[in-house]
C-alpha cells in the first residue's frame, strides 16, 4: 500500500503533476479495457500488478542508460502528455524482446492469453506510465518523483505493486457507501 500512498500524496503535493482527474483516467482507460475484453477486475489487478513486476527492473535498466531519474521523467513525459504515444515509445521503453518476455510474464500469472496482452499493451502501458508520471515534478519544482522511485526501489518504499494500486485507486474514487 506504500506506493498508493505516494499517489495520495502526488495529487496533495502542489509541486507534483498528481490530480485526482488523472488518477480517475487512468483507472477509466484500464476499466475500459478491461470490461471491453471480458476481463473481470481482479483478473485486471493480478495483470497490471505483473507488468509492475517487469516493467521496474525494465525501467531501472532504462534509468542506467539515461543517466538517472531526469531522463525516465522525460520517458514519462512522452506516456503521460495527453496524446497517444502509441507503439514508437513504447519500443522506446522496451525491446521487442522485452516486449515477448513482458508478454509472457503477465500472461503467465494473470491467466490472460498472450495475444490479448500484446493487443492491451498500448493502452496498459500508457496507463501505468501515467500513473508514475502522477509523482513528476512540476515545471520549476524539486520535487522528487516518490512514485518512480517507489518501483525501482520496491524494497526501500515498502512495497510496489501496481495492481494494489490500481486496487486501492478503485476503493479512492468509488467509495462504498
Amino acid at each position: 500500500m506504500g506506493l498508493f500512498f505516494d499517489v495520495l500524496s502526488s495529487i496533495n503535493n502542489p509541486n507534483q503533476q498528481g490530480s485526482v482527474e488523472q488518477l480517475s483516467g487512468i483507472m477509466s482507460a484500464i476499466q475500459q479495457l478491461s470490461a471491453s475484453n471480458g476481463i473481470q477486475p481482479s483478473t485486471m489487478q493480478t495483470a497490471v500488478s505483473a507488468l509492475g513486476g517487469v516493467l521496474g527492473p525494465a525501467l531501472k535498466q532504462q534509468q542506467m542508460v539515461t543517466g538517472g531519474t531526469a531522463g525516465l521523467d522525460s520517458l514519462l513525459a512522452q506516456f503521460t502528455s495527453g496524446s497517444n504515444p502509441g507503439l514508437g515509445a513504447l519500443s522506446a521503453l522496451l525491446t521487442p524482446s522485452l516486449q515477448q518476455q513482458l508478454i509472457q510474464a503477465v500472461s503467465q500469472k494473470s491467466g490472460i492469453s498472450s495475444s490479448m496482452i500484446q493487443q492491451m499493451l498500448p493502452v496498459l502501458i500508457p496507463a501505468v506510465m501515467g500513473l508514475l508520471g502522477m509523482g513528476r515534478p512540476k515545471p520549476g519544482a524539486t520535487a522528487k518523483n516518490n512514485l518512480l522511485e517507489g518501483l525501482l526501489n520496491p524494497q526501500q518504499s515498502g512495497g510496489a505493486d501496481l495492481g494494489e494500486v490500481i486496487k486501492f485507486a478503485g476503493r479512492f474514487l468509488n467509495p462504498a457507501r
